[in-house]
């Protein structure tokens, strides 16, 4: 049996399709390029703030990509250290039964005598805020320095300058008395000239032109030296009155007020949109021509108005359950935002998408509005009450000028938007201290990071279903 082969294919032919399938390549390298720089635009300074939270300065000049929270050889010192002040590895503390070596070396130029650091545990106060006045025992005044010893001595050449690399140690006991303490600090002193080269653990400031090298914590542990400034956040800002964490506070306000106000906005806006979607009654197209109206009216507008209905306890109603004035109230706040125009505007369009057959299938079973609303539309309107609960989330959440305007007093009732700029005021406006603020504004950020990743489907179903891109 004849067996027939394939013609062969001319060599301009073949030339042709190699160069098309260079050409779709380079299209395609190109594209991912351009995709990669565009990433990198929009989540460089996204990244680049994560890292600044954890560093001591995030103003630092020149800045760095690498300061010495993420270098592994000091978490292993920070938890070598924490266990040797008698907590644990992760999180240290200084306590009875403590005893901490440490070492620390200088270069020290050729012709000039090594000398031996000057050892002070200082009665330093835990960061600037209100946690400066926060009482609390000093690591000072149960510590004990023993004496510094040269324990090695080496010649070598830094940046074309001969000399020695000279390296001290000493240890520091705890005096034994029953009082923990959550931190040591330390500061060790120099000549000039004789210049810090390494240590157990990176000092985070070195200071007075070299001569001074100080750190807040030489027992911190793993997580608080990692996190230093997150854990400042939590620890530094408590209410001076009621003694409570108001940074928790804060945090689980923002909760509470989105919580209930995406449960408010999910029930007014599925049963608002499918009344004007698919229910025929009197002025109904001009009542959705009034939630579009109201839809580009700027916020600001009605600011005042909303604060005058506010203060006045919405025209005296909120006397009947005892409010005088519904400010600095959570009931103010979310009575005052139940649901958005936007949100019942998405709705809408979702429902009229839904083919009518099967609304009137199930009418011809006997179902009513009420029925066919809550078993059959509402059920497949997930992708778009997803949608709308995200928005809401975001925006409540991120919400910040009409909580400000609402919750003056006391701090405890601030939102978390609120709360950072109450951070700002107490760290970055008196001691230019911007890494709690940081860290802060990074915390704040995690739930609607958190809420995008986890219903993004929901999300970009229901976005494309409504219409509504961009």
């Amino acid at each position: 049996m004849a067996t027939r082969t394939a013609p062969l294919l001319p060599e301009a032919e073949i030339e042709r399709r190699k160069a098309a399938k260079r050409r779709l390549w380079a299209r395609a390298g190109l594209v991912y390029t351009l995709l990669l720089i565009f990433s990198l635009f929009f989540i460089g300074p996204f990244l680049y703030a994560t890292i600044s939270s954890l560093k001591d300065d995030p103003l630092e000049w020149p800045p760095r990509l690498d300061p010495p929270q993420l270098k592994p050889k000091n978490w292993v010192a920070a938890y070598r250290l924490g266990k040797a002040g008698g907590g644990s590895g992760w999180f240290g503390q200084f306590a009875p039964g403590a005893e901490v070596h440490f070492e620390v070396t200088y270069f020290v130029p050729e012709g000039m005598e090594p000398t031996p650091p000057v050892v002070r545990i200082p009665r330093r106060v835990a960061g600037a805020g209100i946690g400066a006045v926060r009482p609390g025992a000093f690591a000072a005044d149960y510590a004990v320095v023993s004496d510094v010893v040269e324990t090695k001595r080496e010649p070598v050449e830094l940046n074309g300058t001969s000399g020695l690399l000279v390296t001290y140690a000493f240890t520091i006991w705890h005096n034994g008395e029953d009082v923990v303490v959550d931190r040591l600090p330390l500061d060790l002193e120099v000549p000039a000239r004789q210049t810090f080269y390494s240590a157990t653990l990176d000092p985070n400031r070195i200071e007075r032109l070299g001569r001074v090298q100080s750190w807040n914590n030489i027992t911190p542990g793993v997580i608080p030296y990692v996190f230093h400034n997150y854990a400042r956040v939590f620890q530094e800002n408590y209410s001076r009155t009621t003694g409570k964490n108001l940074f928790l506070a804060w945090i689980r306000n923002s909760f509470f007020i989105a919580g209930v106000k995406v449960l408010t906005t999910l029930v007014i806006a599925s049963m608002a949109g499918y009344a004007l979607a698919r229910l025929r009654f009197p002025g109904r197209h001009a009542l959705f021509m009034l939630i579009l109206f109201s839809m580009m009216i700027p916020g600001q507008v009605t600011f005042i108005s909303n604060y005058l209905v506010l203060r006045d306890g919405i025209f005296g109603l909120s006397k009947l359950w005892g409010q005088d004035t519904l400010l600095n109230s959570f009931t103010g706040l979310i009575l005052s935002g139940l649901c958005g125009g936007s949100a019942v505007f998405i709705m809408k369009q979702f429902f009229e998408s839904l083919p009518r057959e099967l609304e009137e299938s199930a009418r011809i079973d006997g179902a009513g509005p009420a029925t066919i609303f809550t078993r059959i539309v509402l059920p497949l309107a997930r992708p778009a009450l997803g949608a709308v609960a995200i928005l809401t989330f975001q925006g409540v959440w991120n919400e910040f000028f009409w909580p400000l305007i609402v919750l003056t007093t006391p701090q405890d009732k601030f939102t978390l938007t609120v709360g950072l700029l109450n951070l700002r005021q107490a760290y970055g406006a008196v001691a230019m201290d911007w890494g709690p603020l940081l860290a802060g504004a990074f915390i704040s950020a995690i739930p609607v990071i958190i809420v995008f990743i986890a219903f993004q489907r929901y999300f970009v179903e229901g976005i494309s279903f409504t219409g509504i891109k961009g």
